[in-house]
């Protein structure tokens, strides 16, 4: 792929510029990074460049306000080192040195990303671990500035059924999504699960999709570099023909681009699909038309280097008894009486059991009043993503978390086993809520009776 640098502007139209435009075109785009995207630049985003592509954007990476800016984030959202050790908090000590250094070497075209340094994490509810490949705080805080010079550039053709990581979307939107498709009707889904998503994506097809819309060289190399880096495990660096690592800053903008022609093909086919990131359901009306949407999915996947993980895609009649689908740690089922209900996965169940069983051990040294402060940390914030779900899930959660708090109580009576029969009056509901227990149940109850 070439990879020549240009030096040439992309031209702005001249009505762009016009007054009273400059406001609300900042509002529109008010997520985009400033110290890059100007109000003349917005107009250029807004009103189209020649040729549509974009010329000479690596200054606008290495400029150090943007540096600083895409540090900011890297900071907020934490994390340990790379391969290099160096910690946030590290590399904060010495931070105009660090940035100044970086901006020297993405403006002299010696930058070079490090390897990143590959751990696993547990995926909820298996005995399987999800990779993760972990970049250096430099290598991060580069990618979150080439990050905002592109995000905004392909953000305008993103298709409106693409909610994963993109500006001012979330997953809530997707599930609102999939939920009026539901009532609308679209019975016949199509739950789809592309197989290793981030870590088979072709880099040459996806570097070629980028260059559609970007043509300085230099910023292209250093995506190149970026993609080829590889990364060190057990202390190997070990290379890989394809993907973008889970973990990288720029990653998931990268996997969006590479998926943006599958969301606009099914648009045009007139097929609901909903995505989120690699996870993505299609909603049909009939089983002839969720067929023939399976089929287009499939035919496109098959010519693109990805692939349909067979096991785990497949075609659900809503309308079956006990059918359902998970979508986004929901799972959506039709009951008896035929109203759409929707509840925690198991997977997702399992998380929150496991992250409350790490803090309910009965011989932990902590306070009653100190464990239960750390369990409203993470049910509350559970419960904002799941709040959604229908009341048994809440008096599930709450009756198994008071069992465990029955259980420490025990230990400390010095009484056996797990909490039951007369512990229940000993140390009941409101006994709990006197020490703070933040109750799942009666949130729910409170804000269906504020609506």
């Amino acid at each position: 792929m070439e990879t020549r640098t240009e030096t040439r502007p992309a031209e702005v139209p001249e009505r762009a510029m016009q007054a009273g435009e400059a406001e609300a075109r900042r509002e529109r785009w008010a997520w985009a990074e400033p110290s890059v995207w100007t109000d003349r630049m917005l107009a250029a985003l807004e009103n189209g460049v020649k040729g549509g592509k974009w010329f000479s954007l690596i200054d606008k990476v290495y400029r150090k306000e943007n540096l600083h800016s895409a540090f900011k984030k890297v900071k907020k959202n934490g994390g340990s080192g790379g391969v290099d050790h160096v910690t946030v908090a590290g590399f904060e000590k010495d931070l105009d040195r660090e940035l100044t250094k970086l901006a020297e070497d993405l403006k002299a075209g010696i930058y070079e990303p490090q390897a990143a340094r590959r751990v696993y994490i547990d995926k909820a509810g298996t005995s399987e671990k999800r990779p993760l490949g972990i970049p250096t705080v430099r290598d991060r805080v580069c990618e979150g500035a080439l990050r905002h010079v592109l995000e905004p550039i392909f953000e305008r053709e993103f298709a409106e059924s693409s909610h994963g990581f993109r500006p001012k979307r979330s997953a809530k939107d997707a599930l609102r999504e999939v939920e009026r498709g539901l009532k609308d009707g679209k019975s016949y889904v199509v739950d789809a699960d592309i197989k290793r998503y981030f870590d088979t994506i072709p880099r040459e097809p996806l570097l070629a999709r980028i260059a559609d819309r970007i043509a300085d060289g230099r910023v292209m190399e250093v995506l190149k570099q970026m993609l080829q880096r590889g990364v060190l495990e057990d202390r190997e660096w070990v290379d890989s023909e394809a993907g973008t690592p889970q973990g990288g800053v720029i990653s998931p903008l990268l996997a969006n681009v590479y998926l943006n022609p599958l969301d606009h093909l099914m648009q045009k086919a007139g097929y609901a699909m909903v995505r989120y990131a690699d996870d993505l359901v299609i909603l049909c009306a009939t089983p002839t038309e969720a067929e023939a949407a399976y089929g287009l999915l499939n035919a496109w996947v098959e010519t693109q280097g990805i692939s349909l993980h067979r096991e785990k895609t497949r075609i659900v009649n809503m309308n079956e008894k006990g059918a359902g689908f998970d979508f986004l740690g929901y799972h959506f089922e039709h009951t008896r009486k035929g109203k759409l209900d929707r509840w925690p996965r198991r997977k997702s169940m399992a998380k929150l059991k496991d992250r409350i069983r790490g803090l309910t051990h009965r011989a932990n040294g902590r306070s009653l009043d100190e464990t239960i402060t750390k369990i409203n940390q993470v049910t509350r914030g559970w419960y904002g993503y799941f709040k959604h779900s229908n009341r048994w899930t809440f008096t599930e959660v709450d009756a198994w978390i008071r069992g465990r708090l029955r259980s420490i109580l025990r230990k400390r009576a010095h009484l056996k086993g797990r909490g039951r029969g007369r512990d229940h009056l000993r140390w009941n509901n409101a006994f709990f809520k006197e020490h703070g227990y933040f109750s799942l149940y009666a949130a729910y109850v409170e804000i269906r009776q504020s609506v």
